[in-house]
């Protein structure tokens, strides 16, 4: 203790469980600093995971089907999730089948480069599914 305050420094105790206890003479504004610095570096480096969206309507055509398969296959190869789900309007509630099957063929398509979070489900007038990218080996 007497050198840490000869030398205006702090006397921190490193492993209290050690025998004898480890003590470190340090700045230690600076050390939380280091730490500070340290946390923030990792989080930076730590990947973000991002959802996009991808609409349907019970009555989408094949052309739109396919159009916006390819828009979720770059997304996927991109590594993000994708959230895909049917918006029913008005009277479209009744199609609830063709919901259904639309997104469970989406999952068909991209089976190759993704995986079925959950099966679709109906939150509303909307019937969503998530897909996750497939992890690289």
């Amino acid at each position: 203790m007497e050198l840490a305050a000869e030398k205006e420094l702090d006397l921190v105790e490193i492993s209290p469980n050690a025998t004898p206890p480890v003590c470190k003479i340090i700045d230690y504004k600076k050390f939380l600093y280091d730490q500070k610095k340290k946390q923030k570096e990792i989080k930076a480096k730590a990947q973000k995971i991002t959802i996009k969206e991808i609409r349907f309507g019970p009555n989408t055509d094949e052309h739109d089907f396919e159009f916006k398969t390819k828009h979720a296959r770059k997304f996927l190869e991109e590594g993000s999730k994708v959230k895909a789900f049917v918006f029913f309007k008005g009277r479209t509630i009744i199609f609830k089948e063709r919901g259904q099957i639309l997104l469970l063929k989406l999952a068909q398509e991209l089976e190759d480069i993704a995986v079925v979070e959950a099966l679709p489900k109906m939150d509303g007038k909307r019937m969503f599914m998530y897909l996750n990218p497939k992890k690289k080996k």
